[in-house]
Order: structure tokens, then sequence, then C-alpha cells
């Protein structure tokens, strides 16, 4: 079966923006303008095809990436475009960067009224670290307090962004009917509700001026990728609608410049402009460097995959999901080559073959099968057991191992134990299946107090995942309070610590030595083992099992019991029998090492530090500084946004618990915040002993 979109005719587009802005209605409004849905379904109806959660349609936020795939007409040519609709919340950034990284393109959508509001901030520096192209979409310029030049402005100001409009809005707020298009200089004026209708019309005389401005200043930061442009306008010589429009793709592409549309999703306006853009602006997957990887076990030798239906077959699985009727869905997207229904993989992250059974293209939750798929295409998989989040599916003639995602470490924790020990069982399912679908939720079983705990990254992810166990797996669970996640680490260097294991019994002992240096290591680091032995001190066989040991001692500081972070560890000396050393030995003894080590490195407490912005009227302004100051919190800037003041600050996670509460009451219901994950820092003194002693109560 050959291909029916040619590869040029095919984008594959995430939608992407702080949660509220209007995400999930703008996908809806694709999908109804597509032909994909025959009626609109509204987010505050729980109606919305893309969220298909239950709980999504309760909350009225999107929580996982749901896929779609539509058609669109431009130029008499049809289009393929493959969506995935992202969540806004800051919980479920992992969602965002899983998709991130398999796109070739994005849909930014702000809103008229906020601007840029943190989340932004956040998925445009994950898209910036993908290097995706983007077009922006200012949407609900129908409500009120719409400014779109401010908008534009934010952009520029906080994102950095080379952002140009190419629409102009015609009215703002109640007087929205429509937009002008600077690159072709035509007014479209909607006149019916669904906005399916709109005639065009000439730009209104008050409007012409500035529209020759845009138009020139967009002229300027496109041609600079095109020579023969360039020189053409510094002529003197304007350029066509098509030439210009060409300049902006290009540069778009190229990542210079972000081509900003208008509209009101939720009033139909202005939707099927912004489909024209990803068709115009957005690249198709041979409009993007070839990917590439490294050979499996040779990461120093690189090979790149031409995205080409006869190239040999290479994918990267990026979503893992549980289907009631099918059971475990795995999300690919196909780099280079094509792949039957029923074929053979190879997963060159995990060094196994693995049949694929059927290939489903995924509509939200709905499914079509497919024989086959090709170059570029995003599909799931059923069939695939073992492969994980961010595994290379190849063929085993020609393997690769392609970039990976990286996922930010869960900040809080609680412990979850099932109401009825006959739901034990269940229960260890359930969070298995959910934490192979989510790779920033983790599951471990306290060894000492034999309890379950749940980490993840904010109250609201654990919410949703007590819920789901209920909903999915019929467990209902007890939850206990919030925990933070604090981790442990050094602040000196420590030189020839040494970890000694010796056992004499009847017959055979034990016996392993080693001698490690210890140092701090960079923030976010994470840990490292270097093996600087010279002249055999300690065989080969057994380095590995040291740094096993090293490594099983980082799970408990020496502190407070925390897990120990941003260390580097190196190997330089010991000594072994010949008939007593064992790996369990050398094993025993790495971990010795590395607690004596630690002691001597001057450890600290660390704790998580949110970046907490408060968006509020000027009134409570001083409450709420003296608040965050009250939380050990740093006050780190001050704005104005749409009339609001906006303090952005620093607080300690463990400082957090109750703010809503207490910021609903301080300002009457009139303040809203948003936290994000910002950092790991040393914890004061005064509160590091509190935390130690409560932890040493705790395990009396």
């Amino acid at each position: 079966m050959s291909r029916k979109t040619p590869l040029s005719h095919l984008r594959n587009i995430g939608i992407m923006a702080h949660i509220d802005a209007g995400k999930t209605t703008t996908t809806e409004r694709i999908l109804f303008y597509t032909g994909r849905l025959h009626r609109m379904g509204e987010v505050h109806e729980g109606a919305a095809t893309m969220d298909w959660m239950e709980q999504e349609q309760e909350r009225g936020i999107t929580i996982t990436s749901a896929a779609t795939t539509c058609h669109w007409l431009r130029d008499d040519s049809e289009f393929r475009i493959n969506i995935i609709d992202t969540p806004g919340h800051v919980d479920f950034t992992a969602e965002v960067e899983r998709s991130l990284r398999v796109l070739d393109g994005a849909v930014a959508v702000f809103c008229a009224v906020g601007g840029v509001e943190p989340q932004s901030e956040t998925v445009w520096r994950q898209a910036d670290r993908y290097g995706v192209p983007r077009i922006a979409f200012v949407n609900k310029m129908d409500r009120v307090g719409a400014d779109f030049r401010a908008a534009v402005n934010t952009m520029r100001e906080r994102l950095g962004a080379n952002a140009h409009p190419v629409h102009l809005p015609l009215g703002e707020g109640e007087l929205f009917t429509g937009m002008v298009d600077i690159i072709e200089r035509k007014a479209i004026v909607y006149r019916e509700e669904l906005g399916a209708r709109y005639e065009e019309a000439a730009v209104p005389d008050a409007l012409r001026e500035q529209v020759d401005e845009l138009r020139d200043a967009l002229t300027e930061a496109a041609a600079e990728h095109d020579d023969d442009l360039l020189e053409k306008y510094l002529g003197g010589d304007e350029l066509t609608a098509d030439e210009l429009r060409q300049a902006v793709r290009s540069a778009t592409i190229a990542g210079d410049l972000f081509p900003v549309f208008c509209g009101s999703a939720f009033r139909n306006k202005g939707v099927q402009r912004l489909l024209d853009g990803v068709i115009d602006y957005l690249p198709s997957p041979t409009d993007v460097a070839a990917i590439r990887g490294h050979l499996p076990h040779k990461t120093e030798t690189f090979e790149s995959r031409e995205a080409d239906d006869d190239a040999p077959f290479s994918a990267l699985a990026f979503k893992i999901a549980t289907d009631p009727y099918v059971g475990k869905l795995t999300f690919f997207r196909v780099y280079s080559g094509s792949l039957p229904a029923g074929s053979y993989v190879y997963n060159a992250s995990g060094d196994r073959r693995e049949r694929v059974g059927r290939i489903l293209q995924m509509h939200a939750n709905k499914r079509e099968e497919r024989e086959e798929v090709y170059a570029g295409d995003i599909a799931a998989a059923i069939g695939l057991k073992q492969v994980k989040t961010g595994d290379t599916l190849c063929i085993e003639t020609a393997p690769i191992v392609l970039e990976s995602m990286n996922f930010p470490e869960p900040v809080i924790s609680v412990a979850i134990e099932p109401r009825t020990r006959a739901d034990q069982d269940k229960l260890s399912i359930g969070l298995g299946k959910l934490a192979d679908e989510d790779p920033t939720f983790r599951v471990i079983t306290d060894p000492e107090t034999n309890q379950t705990v749940i980490s993840g990254m904010g109250e609201l992810h654990l919410e949703i995942i007590v819920d789901r166990l209920r909903r999915e797996f019929g467990v209902t669970a007890n939850i206990g309070q919030p925990q933070v996640a604090y981790r442990e680490t050094i602040r000196r260097r420590a030189e020839k610590v040494q970890g000694r294991f010796v056992r004499q019994t009847g017959g055979r002992g034990q016996y392993g030595h080693v001698v490690i240096n210890i140092e701090p290591g960079e923030p976010g680091s994470g840990f490292s083992f270097e093996n600087k032995i010279v002249g055999g001190a300690i065989p080969k066989e057994y380095i590995g099992s040291v740094e096993a040991g090293v490594r099983a001692s980082l799970d408990s500081g020496t502190l407070a019991g925390y897990p120990i972070i941003d260390v580097r560890v190196e190997l330089v000396d010991g000594s072994y029998h010949d008939v007593d050393s064992s790996e369990m030995a050398f094993k025993v003894a790495g971990s010795m090492a590395l607690r004596a080590a630690i002691v001597r490195g001057s450890p600290v407490l660390l704790e998580p530090i949110m970046e907490v912005e408060v968006v509020t009227p000027t009134d409570y302004m001083g409450d709420i500084i003296g608040e965050i100051s009250s939380r050990r919190g740093r006050v780190a800037d001050l704005s104005e946004r749409a009339g609001a003041r906006v303090v952005t600050s620093y607080v300690p996670l463990g400082e957090m618990f109750g703010y809503s509460t207490r910021l609903r009451s301080m300002s009457q219901g009139r303040a809203v915040y948003t936290m994000q994950f910002a950092k790991y820092d040393e914890v004061p003194k005064v509160a590091a002993e509190k935390i130690v002693s409560g932890n040493m109560a705790k395990a009396s």
C-alpha cells in the first residue's frame, strides 16, 4: 500500500499555551473546519473531543496530549495535519516535553487579555530547546480588555521572540469583527456566527498607514533569509504577496521569525486563516534537518536518517498509554522508512526485538486501523510490551539510537494505601501502569515501613493519579499529607576515603577494600562515577560492583535519609584478596566508602524552590509581599499586566502548602497565582535542623 499524502504536504504540529488561553477550543474549531467533527464541542460544557478523559471533562483542563489527524485544502492542494493538543497546567509539563520532541512545528496560543503568562514562558523555552518553529495565535480577541499590540509586545519582551504580526485585528473586545491580512493587504470580515463565511474587503482607511508600517517591518525581518528578495526590497521594489509569504516561511522554519495571527476560536473567527498559516509557514518533515542519533553502545558514532520512505525504518516512542479495550498503546513518530502492521521492530534503547501487532491512527481516544505507516507519520502500536517512553524503534540491520527526552524530577510526595487489604494487588498493578505512562510520576516502597510513596510534579498531578486509580482500576485509596522531596548533597571535596569490608567465618571469607575521592557536582548534574585506578589494585570485574554499591547508598543520605544528588565520585585505589574477594564484598565496600565520604564532604539539605507568580489588584500588593516574605520567599520582580500587578518570587515548596486558601482570603478571591519548579537550593540552618529532627522522630 503506497503513501496517500506526499511528505511535502504533511504537517506535524502541536497546540501549546498557558492554561485557559484557549488551546483545546482552538483545536476543536480546527477539527470542525477541516471536517473531522460535525458539531463543535465546548470545553466549558465538558464536550471537547480532545479532552476525552473524564477528569479533563470535569475540570475543563487538558491533562494528557491527545493526538488527531485532519486534512485542509490550500490553493486546491490537500494537506494532512497531525495535531497534538498539549496541557497548559504546569503539573503536566512532561506531556508538553514529549510532544515537542516529535513535532516539526507548533502553534503557540496566547490570550489577548493576559498576553504571555508563566506557563507560556515554560513551553516556549521547551520549544526553543528542541528548535521547534512556531507561529502564534492571539486568541480571545472578543474579550473585554483584549489588546493585540500589548500581547505581541509581551512576546517580544518576555520571550525574546522576533514576533511580527501577519494579521491586524478589526476592532477589539465586543467590537472585534475580523482582521486585516497584512501580506495580502485585505480585510477579512465575518458575517455569521459559525465563522464559516467571511468577506474580503478593502483595508479601512484608518488602518492603512499602520498596515503599511507592519508590512515593511515584516518584509525587512523576513527578506534577510533570501539575498535576491533583500536586494529587491533594498532597491525600493515591493515584494509580491507570494514572495513575502515564501520569505516569511524560510525565516519561520529557521527559527528567526514568529508570525502572529489573531482571532477568537470561541466565536469562530480566524481559525481558517490560522490553518492557512500552518500550511504556509510551518515545515513539512522534508523541511527540517535529518534526525541524528548514535549507534547502540557507541555514543561517539553518529548516524542520521532522512525523512524518506525508502530509508531504513527509525521511530521514537514518545508516549505510553493504557487503553481499556486494547491494552498498552505505544505512540510513536516515524522519522524514516516505513513499517507494516505485524512486523518485528528492534528496540535499540532496550536491545530487544518485539512484534508490532496492530497500528492505529488515533483521533483523541477513537482509533482507525492502519496497514502501514511511513516517514513523518504519528501513530500508535499495539503489542509492544517492553517499550518505554523515549525508546528508539528501528530495524536490526540498520540500528540507531535517537536522542531521548529529559524529564524533571518529581517535587512532591504522598504516602498511599488502599482502603481495603483486598485492593493491595490492584493498587500495585494500577500504580505500575500509571508510572509506565508518566515519566514524572514515581512509585517507591519504603523498605523500613513497607509504605508505598508516590511522587509527582504537584498536588493536582497526584490528585489526578488517585482519581484515575479509582476510575480505571477500581481502587479507592487513602493518601497522607503531602511531603516535600528534599535532597542532600555535599559542599566540599573529600579525598582518600576508605571503605573496607572484611568478614571471616568458617571457610571462605569476604574481602573488599576501596578508596574514593568525592566532590560536589554542578547543580542539576546528577551523579558521575569515574574509575581512576591504575595498576590493577582492584580487578576490572569488581569495578561495576563498587559503582553499584556507591549508587545504592545515594538513595539515603546521612543527614535525614533523603536521596543524594549532584556528586562526583572517583575510585582511586583499593585492594583485594585472591580467595575472599567477591562482587558482593566490593559492593558493600563501595557503599561504606560513599557514606564515610559524604560525612567528610560537609553534607547539606536541599529543598525545591518554586517560581511563584501572583497576579493581583494593586490594593493587596503590600499584604501579598509580606506573606511571601513570611514563607521564606524572595521577591524577584514586580511588573504590570493588563491593569493588574504581577509579583514574581521564589519560595520553598515546603512553605507553599495552604497558600491558595490564604491568598483567596487576603485578596477576597481577586488574586490568582501559579507556581512551577525552579531549582534546588540549600535549606537555611534553623529550618534544616527542624526537618532533620522531624525525620528522626518519624523514624523512631
